[in-house]
C-alpha cells in the first residue's frame, strides 16, 4: 500500500504539528518494529531535510545500526561512546548544538555539525536510539526534543 506525506513549509513547530499525526498514522497497526522505524526515518528525512535520521538498536552490548535515511552509517557503537553511546548510557536526549566540542564524537559523516538523540525506552530500559544530524551548527532545540521525543514513545 502506497503511503503520502503532506509536507509543509512553515515554523518547525508548525511542521511537527503537521507530521506527527501523519507518522502516528502510518505506524498505528503495524506490529512490525523495522517497518515502521524505516517510515518514521523516512517521514522526518523527507520533511526536515536533515542530514541523516536513524535509528541504532540495543544488541548485546552495542548499537547496531537499523534503519535510516541519508548517507552510509556507523554499523556498531559501544555503549557511552559518541553521543548515540552515552544516550543509551544515560537514558536521555542528548542536544549537541556542535558535534565537534562533544568529548569522543564518533565522526560517521563528516558533514555532520550538530546532532540530537533520542533514547527509546521499553519498561525503562533503552532499547535502541533515535539518531539526527544535520550540516547546520545549533540546527536541534527543545522543539525538537519535545516531537522527538513523543514519537520514540509511540515505538513499541
Amino acid at each position: 500500500m502506497a503511503e503520502d506525506l503532506s509536507i509543509i513549509k512553515g515554523t518547525k513547530e508548525s511542521q511537527y504539528q503537521s507530521l506527527l499525526p501523519q507518522i502516528k498514522a502510518l505506524i498505528t497497526g503495524e506490529p512490525d518494529l523495522i517497518a515502521n522505524l524505516a517510515n518514521i526515518a523516512g517521514a522526518l528525512k523527507e520533511q526536515f531535510g536533515w542530514l541523516w535520521v536513524g535509528f541504532y538498536l540495543v544488541k548485546q552490548d552495542e548499537l547496531v545500526l537499523g534503519p535510516f535515511q541519508g548517507p552510509v552509517a556507523c554499523t556498531r557503537i559501544r555503549k557511552g561512546k559518541g553521543v548515540c553511546g552515552t544516550s543509551w548510557a544515560t537514558a536521555q536526549t542528548l542536544i549537541v548544538p556542535d558535534v565537534e566540542a562533544f568529548p569522543g564524537h564518533i565522526a560517521c559523516s563528516s558533514l555532520s555539525r550538530s546532532e540530537i538523540v533520542v533514547p527509546m525506552l521499553q519498561d525503562d530500559v533503552v532499547m535502541g536510539v533515535l539518531d539526527v544530524d544535520s550540516v547546520e551548527l545549533n540546527e536541534f532545540d527543545e522543539t525538537d526534543r519535545q516531537y522527538l521525543e513523543e514519537i520514540v514513545s509511540w515505538i513499541k
